[in-house]
């Protein structure tokens, strides 16, 4: 079968994929024509596909999360490579393929990764940061097995957030060790914490997000977040005015650093300070590295990626 990062312009290939996206669109021809408007996912990446002249019966046999075997061509579209699909059904039984196959996920098992921050839960000392941390885990704790972190941008794949705070966390544990002034319990607790709504913001099927909750769009995670930390003081008995909630709420609120970014304040505490910038590196280093691993070694560059300015990465040869 063709992985999706092994296609180059001109391929003819067949093989079978994930529909992670499907949507029905018409040309603006006379008479109109309907198309489906396709990306098409491996375990390897994701492309975007076009299906000419659809059927009333296409229109009732694909949606999106099926899996399907495809024909088709791939070709050059405003610099980016697409697909021309000339051929497709569902997958039956006899081929043999499962969904899990199709499916991009962390390079960890869930199972481990989860074990990993439970660890960092069990070191936080301070019993308050420890009592208001597990109160926010336990709101989304089987979820952790297999969210991702992000839609699109990054670790946007099955147990994507478990990966990206555990990661997270050994970035954090070095930095403690090497500044001392660093308060270990707070820099868990932030990393733990500060996208621990994410699960409830999106909607997520295998690591894919098809959409944002009510929720997620008129709140986002870092408001309910924070509201989690108010509500787990109050269940818990702990002063609301503490400086250990506010300290918490405060790391939680401005790790994305400016309002534009999704934060009300900015960093003003010396763990803030350091999880945002944990935050951003983890996250623009993920990135980096998922447009390398799922770009063609045969190109240079990978696609622009929106996460840094639109910039592309050059593939060095050393």
């Amino acid at each position: 079968m063709t992985l999706i990062k092994q296609l180059s312009p001109q391929d003819e290939f067949t093989g079978f994929y994930l529909l992670r996206e499907l949507g029905l669109k018409q040309t603006n021809g006379t008479p109109s024509k309907d198309y489906f408007d396709i990306v098409l996912g491996d375990s390897s990446g994701q492309i975007s596909a076009k299906y000419w002249d659809v059927s009333v019966t296409d229109k009732e046999t694909f949606f999106p999360m099926a899996l399907v075997k495809v024909r088709g061509i791939a070709h050059t579209y405003r610099e980016k490579l697409q697909v021309k699909v000339t051929k497709i059904r569902l997958v039956d039984e006899s081929d043999g393929v499962s969904l899990t196959e199709f499916i991009r996920s962390a390079p960890v098992r869930p199972v481990d990764l989860v074990h990993t921050i439970k660890n960092a839960m069990a070191s936080i000392t301070d019993p308050d940061i420890a009592a208001v941390v597990n109160f926010c885990v336990g709101k989304v704790e089987e979820k952790l097995m297999h969210y991702p972190a992000a839609k699109t941008h990054h670790h946007a794949y099955f147990a994507g957030l478990a990966y990206h705070m555990v990661r997270m966390l050994e970035i954090g544990d070095f930095l403690c060790k090497q500044r001392p002034f660093l308060n270990p319990d707070l820099m868990r607790a932030g990393i733990i914490l500060h996208d621990i709504a994410k699960p409830e913001e999106m909607i997520s099927q295998y690591g894919i997000v098809s959409d944002y909750s009510v929720q997620g769009k008129l709140i986002g995670h870092i408001s309910m977040a924070s509201s989690w930390i108010t509500e787990a003081a109050i269940r818990t008995g702990i002063d609301l005015n503490s400086e250990k909630i506010l300290a918490l709420q405060h790391l939680v609120l401005s790790h994305h650093n400016l309002g534009e970014w999704g934060s009300p304040v900015q960093p003003q505490t010396a763990e803030a300070v350091a999880l945002h910038h944990i935050d951003a590196m983890d996250a623009k280093l993920q990135m980096v590295e998922d447009a390398l691993d799922t770009t063609p070694e045969t190109e240079e560059w990978t696609p622009f990626i929106r996460g840094l300015e639109n910039k592309a990465v050059y593939r060095l040869k050393i």
